[in-house]
């Protein structure tokens, strides 16, 4: 039996039997210009297109099923052609559904299985998160600054921290600044990015990856928030021990995947993976990957350096 699927806003619905499809057009929940998909299709298509295969013969409400302003009956040909605007895009022939092209997103493209996938390995996955980390510690500075500025600016919070009689405002942002919001921020960045149409965090996107289910689909929130609070508590519990180890783990597994990754059943891979362009996956390091590599190699060896100065200036002293 054939599986149909069709767009409802930004969601995609289904899977459906096609007569459970005609019964939805004959309820007016979709509309001859709601895009749809079925196994076969190269990219989602409008409806129209498939009035023939789904047996759509009672048309005569198309006008108010349509309610976009827009008589697509004597206009199969600009559709077919792609000149008909879609609903919502104000003309032109984009659409959030359409099938990755050489130069478009490829977020919303149905998951194809079966062909080749590229897993992303240990230096994609640190170089992503080097990145992360950068943007979550320049979210906290700025909420730290705020912070302090509502309650007295940093000599009041260096007080606050050492006075036996600390007022209840600072110490009620001290336990929120230093303990409680790092962990909601971090939470709600890394579950909703994850689960969204892109499927990546801000050092992922930068690196060329994604993460999905086992089976190439996208993440519910609720499984995104899973996989953070596996990686966060094993990091928490054992002092960053298993945190270590599962970046191992992502390098060495056969599907590269960490502790947290097997407890949620989630996969880090290449952006292309699960669509119908996994040719265009990538196996080398890319340009933003080797160059966080070099960074953090330079930041290292100056950190090391300038332990060294410090202790060989001491020496001289003494």
């Amino acid at each position: 039996m054939t599986e149909w699927y069709y767009a409802d806003g930004q969601d995609r619905q289904g899977p459906l039997s096609a007569d459970e499809l005609r019964l939805r057009f004959q309820r007016a929940q979709i509309t001859l210009a709601t895009l749809v998909w079925r196994e076969g299709f190269p990219q989602w298509k409008p409806l129209s297109e498939a009035v023939d295969e789904l047996q759509l013969q009672n048309l005569a409400s198309v006008a108010d099923n349509v309610g976009t302003g827009i008589d697509l009956r004597g206009d199969y040909t600009a559709i077919d052609n792609g000149t008909a605007p879609l609903p919502g895009t104000g003309g032109g022939t984009f659409s959030p559904y359409t099938a990755p092209t050489s130069g478009g997103s490829h977020a919303e493209a149905m998951v194809v299985g079966g062909g080749e996938v590229v897993y992303a390995g240990f230096w994609k996955r640190f170089a992503a998160a080097m990145i992360d980390g950068l943007v979550m510690s320049s979210v906290l500075v700025l909420v730290f600054l705020v912070g302090m500025l509502l309650f007295g600016g940093m000599a009041s919070f260096m007080g606050g921290l050492n006075s036996p009689e600390t007022s209840p405002g600072m110490a009620i942002f001290i336990v929120l600044g230093v303990y409680v919001l790092p962990m909601i921020i971090q939470a709600l960045y890394f579950t909703l990015m994850h689960a969204s149409t892109r499927q990546a965090s801000l050092g992922k996107l930068a690196v060329g990856i994604k993460v999905v289910r086992g089976d190439g689909q996208r993440l519910t929130k609720a499984r995104s928030l899973g996989r953070w609070a596996a990686l966060f508590f094993s990091y928490l519990i054992s002092c960053g021990i298993a945190y270590l180890a599962s970046g191992i783990m992502a390098g060495v597994t056969q599907r590269k995947q960490g502790l947290h990754d097997m407890v949620a059943d989630t996969l880090v891979v290449d952006k292309w993976a699960f669509t119908d362009q996994p040719e265009r996956q990538r196996r080398e390091l890319g340009t933003v990957t080797l160059v966080v590599i070099a960074l953090t190699v330079l930041a290292v060896l100056a950190y090391a350096g300038l332990i060294v100065m410090t202790i060989v200036m001491a020496a001289a002293q003494s």
